[in-house]
């Protein structure tokens, strides 16, 4: 049954959903600004500057009358002028606990600069878009894909597992481009097929996937903010599948790559679930053998499990089109690699978990996340272990997301960690914000700089910074900014695509 967010609103707080329509006319995802501008939105300035406003408020929605926890010893001083958001769940909220304003103080750093890191700049704007060498993997991919849990290549980074870590970011930006193009998704019939540019014009989608929530907004939203839309509604498309389809493609990686790619939270009600954060046994297989009682957070398998009134849930519809190609290629050398972004890379270790038992002859299976919370307990971890699902944790130091929930006595990450960090990019403010933490491309322009903790940016970086300049300018040094404008660079009528990758 559908349960609704109503009575466990405060009235104090009923203010937050009496919202303007204005206020919605350009809505992206909270959690990742590099989402590509639709034409009827407001400036890019704004959209940051809400961006910027959502995170930094969230402990203040999300804060609850009970005692901190011990992670911050300093007492949660409330305003009484201002309501919390208490969902009706048991179990400590997502981010309580944790003092935002105290990880990432409001101080100035020094901004250093040299011309050595102006030509850079100077190079990475204006020119063609390049990528780090595509090499034939051969008969190394299993290692590429985690069968040693990539030991060896992480520190200093291999420049082919760069390659291969970047690129499956970029399908997962193909997924957020997808979705803002078109977020609408009809309550009243079946969704009609999607297109969706790829990155990589090798693989060819074969699958939509849409995600459900099991909870709602009361009725009442309707009347008084028409004009939410998309926002509220309880089914969106959230991903897709895609499969390798060029020959010489195929004879570079090794084997034919199956790709499952998830984009991060965008609607209200995704944010409403993920504050569902207490843990909940996930179904055990019969066919294999659990590892001790697993439990994942109550809105991620949610998302993951509840079906919509035109669309099948996502567990459905993933483990079937799996089941087709697996069965179509049968006899060939597969692998299946599921790539997400925040949200999105929650419900990528649930998909992981679930596929790698689908069928008695299951490919290799391996995921890529940016940015990715805890989604479960330890057991569940040693569960994901044991089904031999490789994981590739790409974290930033100072992303917030990824410490959520806090507790790690009771929450576990999985899988193997590379970690960057904002402060090591020389063009990037070394105390960003928290939306440019956690943002995707921000992410991918560390990944592609980062070469050893012990020499944390190449010098000789490929990735362009043209979407960054355009998404993040505000925390860009200012020095740099100063040359973007002197180099004739304009982030407002710069467009930025899908770009694709050489064929």
């Amino acid at each position: 049954m559908q349960a609704v967010i109503n009575s466990t609103i405060p009235p104090q707080n009923l203010s937050h959903f009496h919202l303007r329509r204005s206020s919605f006319k350009y809505q992206i995802s909270p959690l990742n600004p590099s989402a590509p501008k639709i034409s009827s939105f407001r400036s890019a300035a704004v959209a940051v500057h809400v961006t910027r406003r959502h995170l930094a408020n969230l402990d203040k929605l999300l804060n609850k009358t009970d005692p901190p926890l011990k992670v911050d010893p300093q007492p949660v001083h409330k305003d009484p002028n201002k309501g919390s958001l208490h969902m009706p769940i048991k179990g400590k909220g997502l981010l309580e606990g944790l003092n935002l304003s105290r990880l990432w103080p409001e101080v100035k750093a020094p901004e250093e600069m040299s011309p050595r890191n102006l030509n850079r700049l100077q190079r990475l704007l204006s020119k063609t878009v390049e990528y780090s060498p595509r090499n034939a993997l051969g008969q190394r991919w299993r290692e590429y894909h985690g069968c040693n849990d990539w030991s060896g290549l992480l520190d200093p980074l291999d420049e082919n597992l760069r390659r291969e870590v970047v690129r499956y970011g970029e399908f997962v930006q193909a997924a957020y481009h997808a979705f803002h193009s078109n977020p609408t998704t009809s309550p009243n019939e079946p969704p009609l097929p999607r297109h969706v540019t790829l990155p990589d014009r090798s693989y060819k989608v074969t699958k939509s996937l849409y995600a459900t929530s099991s909870v709602g907004l009361p009725g009442w939203i309707d009347e008084v903010a028409p004009d939410l839309g998309w926002m509220t509604q309880r089914s969106s498309w959230v991903g897709y599948v895609a499969v390798c389809d060029d020959r010489r493609e195929i004879a570079r990686m090794g084997r034919r790559d199956i790709v499952i790619a998830l984009r991060g939270t965008a609607t209200c009600l995704e944010w409403a679930e993920n504050v569902r954060a207490q843990l909940i046994d996930i179904p055990a297989d019969v066919d294999t053998k659990d590892c001790g009682d697993p439990k994942v957070e109550c809105g991620f398998l949610s998302l993951y499990k509840t079906a919509g009134a035109h669309v099948r849930s996502l567990s459905e519809s993933v483990v079937e089109e799996i089941r087709r190609l697996t069965e179509m290629y049968k006899g060939e050398t597969l692998s299946i690699t599921v790539t997400g972004h925040s949200l999105g890379a929650a419900l990528a270790i649930l998909v992981a978990d679930e596929i790698s038992v689908c069928s008695a002859e299951v490919p290799p299976v391996a995921v890529f996340s940016f940015g990715g919370p805890r989604v479960g307990n330890k057991m569940f971890a040693d569960r994901i272990k044991s089904r031999n699902v490789k994981v590739l944790r790409i974290v930033n130091s100072q992303d917030v997301i990824t410490q959520v929930p806090p507790n790690p006595m009771t929450y576990s990450h999985v899988g193997t960690e590379l970690r960057v960090e904002t402060k090591m990019s020389p063009f990037l403010k070394p105390n960003a914000d928290i939306a440019c933490c956690h943002d995707l491309e921000a992410y991918l322009h560390l990944v592609d700089g980062f070469m050893s903790s012990k020499c944390p940016f190449r010098p000789n970086a490929k990735r362009s910074l043209v979407r960054l300049v355009q998404d993040q300018r505000g925390n860009m040094k200012k020095l740099y900014m100063r040359k973007v404008k002197d180099l004739g660079f304009n982030p407002e009528l710069q467009t930025v695509g899908c770009l694709p990758s050489p064929s």
